[in-house]
Parts: structure tokens; sequence; C-alpha cells
């Protein structure tokens, strides 16, 4: 049993979710700003292709593999309590990311933020069951919880636009300081307190076990795209599954006597909470691969400025801000399935509209394929995460949100892991540099565009080259994504409930 505070007045709990919205906004902007940064900090940090792949993913790394556990926590010390302490931490580590002196330290700084946001994480989800007991005033909750995520992420690189145009690099990160106060002080006074007062014993094995089966996955996949298929990578690989299946024997067991998994495995037995798990996975997956390159394709081949890349995304943050207007039209529409379906396939479509159009002349073709891109994922976004809750019974909500998270956190990591391992691999084969370059200027444009720039000077040549091999890199993973999202339309078509 849950322990729950008294019946809120409807300002209080309205007032409490824009807490929670300002939280959850701060993680999803946090997971996407840094991507306008990328070519700043890489003249002055010097990073490699692969560093910068690590400074990008793994954030989100470090909260897929941490949320289950965090959950946990937040059940035995209360959720408040873990969401206001982990705001302060992830304040922090803001401020070291902001002023590291090397690309070692910023990946280091990263990977602090991704531990203090799993602490931030469950907590949102579950306070919103906890003051909203209406199921449909809930709804409404989690639609604008849903754009306050999806629409942070959006949103994310204009923000990095508009501080690049005026500050350095480090103040992508510095800015989390001011709303990391806010959301402390306001918290302190809205949000109510919830836990478990009987959670049971904290397992540290499942803990480590579910760490070990996200980390060794995603490093397996980097060091793969980085130095070849190898023995490392396949070690790396079967730690992981080793990691995974133990895991999950061990939650059965752990259920079977009684003591209480970490994760409740037979979740995934409703066959519309794995189905909204596993879009919600995918769509992200492809969605968050291919934005984390489009943000550099924007700088470094369209040449726009910081600001105006942030702003020429604009279409595809209004459009996912759009749907809370939309959602319950949807469903009564289509039903919640069938809606699902519906925007992954939009996104879809959008997805390979981006891929045409990044061989435009004109950015008005690619402001026009943003749209249908933001409205299917802000849909399919709310709508899962709505289904996940949905398909269990309360008293297992909060394990349920749990899931989703981890599903959403991990689709980031692996969709900038995969996809921009695809986007590396493929610029670096299909990059064609005029003959007696510098060694070092022939390294570096080798190994990325961000480099070439760097590192070309007034050499048109070189840049041409990078540049044309960057666009089709970029717009292969984009078809790639495109598929990606429509194999999730039909897993949602084919697994979720039509309630309306």
């Amino acid at each position: 049993m849950t322990v729950s505070p008294p019946a809120l007045s409807a300002r209080r709990r309205w007032s409490a979710l824009a807490v929670l919205v300002l939280a959850v906004g701060l993680l999803a902007i946090d997971g996407t700003v840094l991507y306008l940064a990328v070519p700043s900090l890489t003249r002055d940090l010097e990073p490699t292709a692969t560093q910068v792949l690590w400074i990008g993913d793994i954030y989100s790394l470090a909260i897929a593999g941490l949320l289950v556990a965090m959950g946990t926590l937040a059940d035995r010390i209360g959720r408040k309590r873990l969401l206001l302490i982990g705001a302060t931490a992830f304040g922090a580590a803001s401020a070291l990311a902001a002023f590291a002196p090397d690309a070692e330290t910023l990946i280091v700084a990263r990977l602090l933020l991704g531990v203090a946001g799993a602490t931030i994480m469950p907590s949102t989800l579950s306070l919103i069951r906890t003051l909203f007991p209406d199921a449909r005033e809930r709804s409404r909750a989690i639609a604008v919880w849903s754009a306050a995520a999806g629409g942070g992420a959006a949103v994310g690189p204009l923000v990095g636009g508009v501080l690049l145009e005026h500050f350095w690099w480090g103040s992508v990160f510095l800015v989390n300081v001011p709303v990391v106060l806010v959301l402390v002080v306001a918290g302190a006074v809205l949000l109510p307190e919830a836990k478990d007062p009987d959670p049971g014993r904290l397992d540290l094995l499942s803990v480590l076990l579910s760490f070990a089966a996200v980390m060794p996955l995603v490093w397996s996949i980097k060091h793969a795209a980085s130095d070849g298929v190898d023995l490392l990578a396949a070690g790396a690989l079967g730690v992981a599954v080793v990691a995974g299946v133990w895991f999950v024997r061990r939650q059965g067991r752990l259920a079977a006597d009684g003591r209480g998994p970490l994760l409740d495995i037979g979740l995934f037995r409703v066959p519309a909470f794995s189905g909204a798990v596993a879009a919600n996975l995918i769509a992200i997956f492809a969605l968050t691969g291919m934005l984390f390159f489009f943000s550099q394709y924007l700088q470094l081949v369209r040449g726009f400025s910081p600001l105006v890349a942030g702003v020429a995304e604009l279409p595809a943050t209004i459009a996912s801000i759009a749907v809370v207007a939309i959602v319950g039209w949807s469903v009564a529409r289509f039903g919640r399935g069938n809606a699902i379906a519906v925007g992954l396939a939009v996104t879809a479509l959008g997805m390979v509209a981006i891929a045409v159009a990044e061989g435009a002349d004109h950015y008005a073709w690619l402001a026009l394929a943003l749209v249908p891109a933001g409205l299917g994922v802000g849909l399919a976004m709310t709508l899962t995460t709505d289904a996940v809750v949905s398909a269990v019974p309360p008293a297992k909500a909060g394990g349920a949100s749990a899931i989703s998270e981890t599903a959403y956190e991990l689709g980031v990591a692996l969709g900038v892991a995969v996809l921009g391992s695809l986007v590396t691999l493929g610029y670096q084969a299909r990059v064609t540099l005029p003959a007696g370059l510098p060694a070092d200027i022939a390294s570096g444009a080798s190994d990325s565009l961000a480099s070439a720039v760097a590192l070309a000077g007034d050499r048109a040549d070189v840049l041409e080259a990078a540049r044309e091999a960057f666009v089709a890199s970029l717009q292969t993973a984009c078809v790639v994504a495109a598929v990606l999202t429509a194999l999730a339309a039909v897993v949602a078509w084919r697994l979720i409930p039509n309630e309306r």
C-alpha cells in the first residue's frame, strides 16, 4: 500500500503538476540542448568522434540504467524527497559540465547528470497518479506531462541556439542552475509526499544487474562502430545478454519467494502494456538518433548560426506541443491503439520527407517535413504513456511508470549510439578527400564533419567533400529511422487495444 496525502484542491493539484512539468521539461531539454553545442565544444575540447557520441548519450544511458533502481528507492525514502535530492545534485553536476576543461571531464559530468536525472524521473509520473485519482483528470495531466517531455526535447536546440548566440558552449549547462533553484523551492512547498510503508528489501544484486544489462550493450555498439566487430565488442554484448537474462530470472524468483522484485516482469504479459512500451522505445530510438546529427547538419552543412538552427527546428517543436489540443479527439476518433499507430505512421512519413528535403536548396522544404515528424511523435508519446499506465491495475502503476520511463531513456541512448554510429560509419566510408592534404587535416576530416569544418580552413574542396558525405549518411539514417518507426506503428496497431 502506498502512503498518500489527503485529497488536495484543484488549484493545488495543478500547481503541483506545474512543478513536475518543470522537472521533466528540464531533463528533456538537457537531453537535446547539447546538440547545437557540439561544433563549438569540438573546437574547444577537441574530442574524437567516439567521445562526441559518449558526450551525447551517456546522460540518457545512465538514466536508463538506474531508473528502475531509483524508482524502488523513491518508494522507500519518499518520491518528493528523492526528487528534491536529485534536483539539487542535477544543479551541481550542471555547473561541473559547464566548466569542463576537456572531453573526459565533460563525459564524467554528463554521467553525473544522468545519475541525478534518474533520481528525478521516477517521481514525476508516479506523483501524477497520487495527485490525480480521477482517471479522466489524470489522462489530461499525463497529456501535459508528455507534452513537456516531447516539447522539452524539441525546444532544447532552440534554447541552446539562443545561449550559443551570446555565450560559450558551457552556458547550455549553466542555465540549469537557476531552474533547479526554482524547482527545489517550489517542489518543497507544493509537492505532496508519497511512499510505500512496506516496500520490501532492496535487492542490490538486481540493481547491479539492471545496470550491467544496459551499459555493456551500448558500449559494444560504440566499439563496433569505431573499431569494428572484435572480441571486445562481442564480449561486452555477451555480458549485457547474460546480465539481462540473469536479471529477468532473478525477478521471477524474488516474486515467487514473496521478497519483492525490483521489476515486476509479469507486466510484460499484458499485450497492451508490452506493445505500448515497445512502440515508445522504437519511436524515441528513431527520433533522437536522427535529431542528434540533424542539428549538426543545420550548422555545418546549411551554415546556420546556433540561434538560427534552433529556430529552424521550431516547426517540430510547435507541432509536438500542439498535440495536447488533439489528443482527446484522436482517441475518440480512432481508439487508443489505432491513434498511436497513426501517430507513428505520420512520424515515419515525416522522416522520409526530412531525408528528401536535406538535399533540397531551400529550407522551406525542411520546415514542412518537420511538421509531421513532430506531430506524430508528440501524439505517440502522449498516448503510449497513457496506455502503459492504463494497461495495468492501479497497484502496479508505479512499476509501470518506471518501465515506461526506462524504455524512453533507453531509446534515447540507443538511438544516439546506433543511428549516430551509422552516420559516423557512413561518413567515414563515403568521404573522398582531395589528394595531397597534410596528414593531420586528412586524418581529422576523415573522422567527422565537425573536425573537417574545424580543420579545412579555406579549402572549399575539403568542405564540399565532407558535407556531401555527411548529407548522404544522414539521409540513410533518416530512412532507417522511418522504417523502424513504421514497424513501431504495426506493433501498436496489433497489440494496443482501441479503448475510447
